[in-house]
């Protein structure tokens, strides 16, 4: 029962932190810088893995697409490879979950389910570790530039999107580890032993019933005991 309601908090937390991890490919500000004027903010500017924008205080925002793949960053490059192979191993741990749980009718045996729990943790923690990369290597670059006193560009701070994907990476490890420990508390229970001591013969147990009286009972012919109609 307890390796049960373990396996479902490693579900609902590992699927929770698969959608955050999800959430933040179309998540706008995965870095933000503003330009502030005497009394408002006269615009701000973000971008993410796709796209970069301005928004004016007026709240009309111009965007304009990464025109080529083959032309971006090679840190932008590696995230959105981190990501997309994240949000995918995300969905095959979610399945794997599904089959391996002690509370579906579906993955087989016990010890079948045992391993498909297992790989599904793994595939979880695999899921966890590319989005804290991919998250970290895009903070990274921001930080390194806002703190270059050489570099003369616009610099940016960390978006929320950052902080969405490793919160949901987190999640991703954790219950992946507690899907792995699963399997322990399954091998903890201890398994029935029965004995087969033999079958009782008839005649060692009517041995005990007239042996064991102390001799005031008589043993008697057992063909004597049966009258005429013990057969009919």
């Amino acid at each position: 029962m307890a390796s049960t309601a373990s396996e479902i908090i490693a579900f609902m937390v590992s699927i929770s932190g698969w959608v955050l991890v999800s959430s933040t490919l179309p998540t706008d500000y995965w870095k933000v810088s503003t330009i502030d004027g005497t009394v408002i903010t006269t615009a701000t500017y973000w971008a993410n893995l796709w796209k970069a924008c301005v928004t004016d205080s007026t709240g009309v925002s111009n965007c304009k697409d990464f025109p080529s793949m083959l032309a971006l960053d090679g840190y932008i490059q590696a995230c959105r490879g981190l990501m997309i192979a994240a949000v995918s191993l995300g969905f095959f741990g979610s399945i794997f979950a599904l089959f391996g749980m002690k509370c579906t009718k579906v993955g087989g045996s016990d010890k079948a389910k045992a391993k498909m729990a297992c790989l599904a943790g793994i595939v979880f923690i695999l899921s966890g570790l590319c989005s804290m990369t991919g998250c970290s290597l895009y903070a990274n670059k921001i930080t390194t530039e806002f703190f270059d006193p050489h570099y003369v560009e616009q610099k940016y701070e960390l978006g929320a999107a950052l902080f969405i994907g490793w919160a949901g990476a987190s999640l991703c490890i954790i219950g992946g580890v507690i899907f792995c420990f699963s399997i322990s508390d399954n091998n903890k229970k201890p398994r029935m032993g029965y004995t087969y001591n033999g079958a009782t013969s008839v005649m060692s147990s009517r041995t005990k019933y007239h042996g064991g009286g102390g001799g005031d009972l008589k043993t008697t012919n057992p063909s004597k005991q049966f009258d005429k109609n013990a057969y009919v």
